[in-house]
């Protein structure tokens, strides 16, 4: 069964205060050279069957109205993973 990731970050003139305390962090621990970090979302939706183009329309709805904020967040990309075996 194929798997569609997608991925969520907020849109860039919201705020992002994890982003803010993990960057402030990284030099802390040793992790030089880091500018900034925004901190996002990962979703992993396995169908239940082809990644077809009316799937992945199904899956960009339902990130747009249910994975994301829309207000806040933008979907910043929709992939699909390789099949195992395949």
């Amino acid at each position: 069964m194929p798997r569609v990731v997608v991925h969520v970050m907020p849109k860039p003139e919201i705020l992002d205060p994890q982003g803010k305390a993990v960057a402030s962090a990284l030099p802390r621990l040793g992790f030089e050279g880091v500018a900034s970090v925004r901190q996002g979302k990962r979703f992993e939706l396995e169908l239940a069957g082809p990644a077809d183009d009316a799937a992945l329309a199904m899956i960009r709805q339902a990130a747009e109205t249910l994975l994301s904020n829309p207000v806040i967040e933008d979907v910043v990309q929709i992939e699909v993973l390789e099949e195992e075996g395949a």
